[in-house]
């Protein structure tokens, strides 16, 4: 599918990512996407249509091209999760795109029910702005890697895969991100060439 993947928390479709620091989000913003989002969900399960917003209506930084994924969750099991790393239109607009289609068009799980609508958790991850991990061998960039702080992009020709900082939950050490990471793009866990690429970006989430 252009420019959306369905993450498992990871799996993404990879595209440059802009090179300019975006302004962080206040409590009001966050409070505003995580209705959208909400809304969004809901106005699919009353009137089998897509919301229309207009970016307008809201903020200047609600407004801006940022990339973003939305996860559901019910009683902290994953329950959807879709986004993009490409920033491709309004964020107010991505937010309200990947809730809907985490909660109907992820083919891990069926379609959200109306149901199901009040015991969703929505976490939305904005992307930040990606940066090249500058090293020689494996030892080097596992000494590079902030854990907690860092998603990866790790390419090795046409292989590509990320893990988002969430994942940090999931794993005990830098070498297990990694070996999993190279997994994901389709690499033996231990492979290992000078020509791998690895850029790290951050995310700003909230729920």
């Amino acid at each position: 599918m252009e420019d959306v993947f369905i993450a498992d928390p990871f799996d993404m479709e990879l595209r440059p990512l802009s090179c300019s620091t975006p302004q962080s989000l206040g409590k009001g913003d966050k409070q505003t996407l995580l209705q959208v989002a909400t809304n969004a969900i809901t106005h699919v399960l009353v009137h089998h249509a897509s919301v229309n917003i207009d970016p307008r209506c809201y903020s200047k930084l609600l407004q801006e091209e940022r990339a973003t994924f939305v996860t559901l969750e019910i009683s902290e099991q994953l329950r959807g999760c879709i986004g993009t790393l490409n920033a491709r239109q309004a964020l107010v607009l991505d937010v309200a795109a990947n809730a809907c289609a985490a909660a109907f068009n992820d083919h891990r799980f069926p379609r959200l029910g109306r149901s199901e609508l009040g015991q969703v958790v929505i976490h939305i991850s904005v992307i930040g702005p990606s940066e090249p991990v500058q090293f020689e061998t494996q030892q080097e960039l596992l000494e590079k890697i902030r854990p907690g702080v860092d998603g990866l992009i790790l390419s090795e020709g046409p292989r590509r895969g990320t893990f988002l900082p969430s994942v940090w939950d999931q794993v005990s050490s830098p070498m297990e991100f990694v070996r999993h990471l190279k997994i994901k793009a389709g690499l033996p866990a231990d492979y290992w060439s000078d020509s791998i690429r690895v850029e790290r970006y951050t995310t700003e989430s909230f729920s």
